[in-house]
């Protein structure tokens, strides 16, 4: 039997969710607590009732961030798969989309926040770490049995770099075709074409 949640937990996820957000579209150093409990419809007196800390509610948040953002990926690949893609491919196209480049806020968190991750404090540094490493999973679960040992790291690092860099340009042409030009170079090394 399912229990409906708490109005604690309903408040506690909608916290989270608010700074999931925030944290992909700011940053870590754009995440300050008033600015997200006013977002989140909250007091900012509340948040103590909540968190221990600020690190506690980014921990919280990078994780959500994480699984929200794999969660959508699993089913834009799923699609992609569906119309005969390689597991590979659907994953490359779908990370290095043009719909991902202009979705900060709702993207990958590793690429939002690569650079910040390791100016922060251990805690949170050590979920950032799970984030890579999942990114990594991910990839790696989407090779062919027989792909060299370090392929995945390599993938997820071309895939995060190559968007971090076209989003740096802009969702212009530029960036469009940078990201282009990433895809069709993973996959030219790394999966062979779709039957036709």
């Amino acid at each position: 039997m399912d229990r409906e949640p708490s109005r604690k937990q309903v408040t506690h996820d909608r916290i989270v969710e608010t700074a999931a957000r925030a944290i992909r579209r700011g940053g870590f150093a754009g995440v300050g607590v008033a600015d997200i409990m006013k977002e989140a419809g909250l007091t900012h007196g509340g948040f103590y009732a909540h968190f221990a800390s600020r690190d506690a509610l980014l921990c919280e948040a990078l994780e959500r961030a994480g699984t929200d953002s794999a969660a959508r990926v699993v089913t834009a690949v799923a699609a992609r798969q569906a119309r005969g893609a390689s597991a590979l491919r659907a994953l490359v196209e779908q990370y290095l989309s043009e719909s991902h480049l202009v979705s900060t806020e709702n993207g990958c968190p590793v690429a939002a926040l690569a650079s910040e991750m390791p100016r922060q404090s251990r805690e949170v540094g050590q979920v950032a770490a799970g984030r890579v490493r999942g990114l990594i999973a991910a990839v790696q679960r989407a090779l062919p049995a027989d792909a060299a040992g370090d392929s995945a790291a390599v993938i997820a690092s071309q895939m995060v770099g190559a968007l971090q860099l076209a989003r740096a340009l802009g969702p212009n042409a530029e960036g469009k075709a940078l990201l282009a030009a990433t895809r069709r170079a993973l996959l030219a090394q790394h999966d062979a074409p779709p039957d036709r």
